[in-house]
């Protein structure tokens, strides 16, 4: 089973991007699940959501602890008290919206999901969303979950215009995406 654990903050759009990660899932004929826990609902107040893909039934239902992949969608969030990098296991990916290349101790794979943004105008009240973009470099990252799908996931949620500006961004990310392997001494 995969687990992905999405970290962004309100209005960002974490739980759209675990939902439409799991309808994607679902179209490539896996299983999945995705919810939210959100602490203060307000925008730019942290939040978290979760997405599990398997080939059989999910049963579980609580909250993902030792993610397989982590996905931080404002880099900010590394300088707060609930760190979204807790629990990764040595295996673990991290996905994450970056101008320069970040240097954790993990396989990472970066984008600067903000600048795609705004160069695709896909800002609403002056906050650039880089969910959708952030979805493209997981699936790059994963590599199991088709871009066909997400952007059939994409047609399924959004009217036709703002669909069409998400899955140019999302293919632009997944080309543009940049790895940096864990160096292992």
């Amino acid at each position: 089973m995969l687990e992905i654990r999405f970290h962004g903050r309100g209005g960002q759009g974490v739980v759209t991007a675990s939902n439409l990660l799991a309808v994607a899932s679902d179209l490539d004929g896996y299983w999945s699940s995705a919810f939210p826990i959100y602490g203060a609902e307000r925008r730019g107040a942290e939040i978290e959501a979760y997405c599990r893909i398997d080939s059989k039934p999910i049963r579980v239902t609580s909250p993902i602890e030792n993610p397989d992949y982590v996905v931080i969608l404002d880099p900010t969030l590394l300088k707060i008290s609930s760190n979204p990098l807790r629990g990764l296991k040595k295996s673990s990916v991290i996905v994450i919206n970056s101008p320069e290349t970040p240097t954790f101790n993990y396989r990472t794979f970066y984008t600067n999901a903000t600048q795609i943004a705004v160069n695709f105008g896909l800002v609403k009240s002056g906050w650039p969303l880089v969910n959708i973009i952030m979805l493209g470099s997981l699936i790059k990252a994963i590599g199991k979950i088709s871009l066909n799908s997400l952007e059939k996931a994409i047609d399924e949620e959004f009217d036709e215009k703002i669909a069409e500006s998400n899955k140019k961004a999302i293919r632009y990310a997944y080309e543009n995406t940049k790895e940096v392997k864990l160096v292992v001494a």
